[in-house]
């Protein structure tokens, strides 16, 4: 499995299309441990840019803190389940919590128009 995470300064971005780089896991779902882990600089953003990138790479999984609707939906019809409201914390903690069951995720800043500046 291959998990991608939006990253800015090397922690998650608050909003994946704002991201300065991916952090792309593979993990070993037997063993729930990280075997290789690189930062990839995106494409730039635009309307279904970032779900056919990632999905070329054979990313299952994105974890991310916020995401718009259209854009889950994206990444679903890519066939890349979509894991919304993490935290703001190192990749390899991300990973590691959702591995062992124990990612908490909350709400979606997308959703909020505060997030927008609106």
């Amino acid at each position: 499995m291959k998990i991608a995470i939006p990253t800015v300064d090397g922690v998650l971005c608050p909003h994946f299309g704002h991201c300065q780089q991916f952090a792309v896991l593979d993990v070993d779902l037997e063993t729930k441990s990280i075997t290789k882990s690189e930062m990839l600089t995106p494409p730039q953003h635009e309307p279904g840019v970032l779900p056919a990138w990632l999905g070329q790479m054979g990313c299952n999984v994105i974890i991310a803190g916020g995401m718009g609707g259209r854009a889950i939906g994206m990444f679903e019809q890519s066939g890349i389940q979509v894991v919304i409201g993490a935290s703001n914390k190192k990749p390899v903690e991300i990973v590691t919590a959702y591995l062992n069951g124990e990612l908490t995720s909350g709400a979606n800043p997308c959703d909020d128009p505060a997030f927008h500046g609106k």
